[in-house]
């Protein structure tokens, strides 16, 4: 596949804490040039989620990859490691301090999977919809159409004659 050099975007990195923030700002960075602001902060998320799984389960390693990939109207965020394992949504008790990862990453993409990579472990995906949902525009009211203008200021005549301006006064008690 030949894809954009401006659309196609990968790291690769050993999934450790400190590694995995700075992804995220890679990610965040990226976004921003390919002016997709409003997908940062779920795709961070989404990233961190998936880095943090590779941190916490991957053997034998912690080497993985992440891509980015803008194709047309979706932005698709994947993490490959080399763990054949699958990785599972679970349950976990309202208590637990983890376990969560996937089912947020659920709650913040439109769609995610996981496939096997051969011998070479497996990919866990994300897709971010890029054009916003469709919202439906206010209703107008019509425009008003006169013969002639409307006036914001009438002029008044007092005894038969034009008022003309008075010039303003104010009075200062002091």
């Amino acid at each position: 596949m030949i894809s954009h050099p401006s659309r196609h975007c990968t790291v690769e990195l050993q999934a450790l804490p400190s590694r995995i923030g700075q992804v995220r700002r890679i990610v965040s960075a990226q976004l921003r040039y390919w002016h997709l602001d409003p997908l940062i902060d779920r795709a961070a998320l989404g990233v961190t989620e998936l880095l943090t799984n590779v941190h916490r389960h991957a053997q034998p390693d912690k080497v993985c990859t992440v891509e980015i990939e803008l194709l047309l109207d979706r932005l698709t965020v994947s993490v490959h490691d080399h763990d054949p394992r699958l990785p599972e949504v679970r349950d976990v008790e309202p208590s637990a301090t983890s376990g969560r990862g996937l089912a947020m990453v659920a709650a913040v993409s439109e769609s995610w999977g996981v496939r096997p990579d051969g011998e070479s472990g497996k990919v866990v995906w994300f897709t971010l919809p890029t054009a916003p949902a469709p919202v439906a525009a206010p209703a107008r009211l019509p425009r008003r159409t006169a013969e002639k203008p409307a006036h914001r200021f009438v002029e008044v005549e007092v005894d038969g004659h034009r008022a003309g301006h008075a010039p303003a006064r104010s009075t200062v008690a002091g």
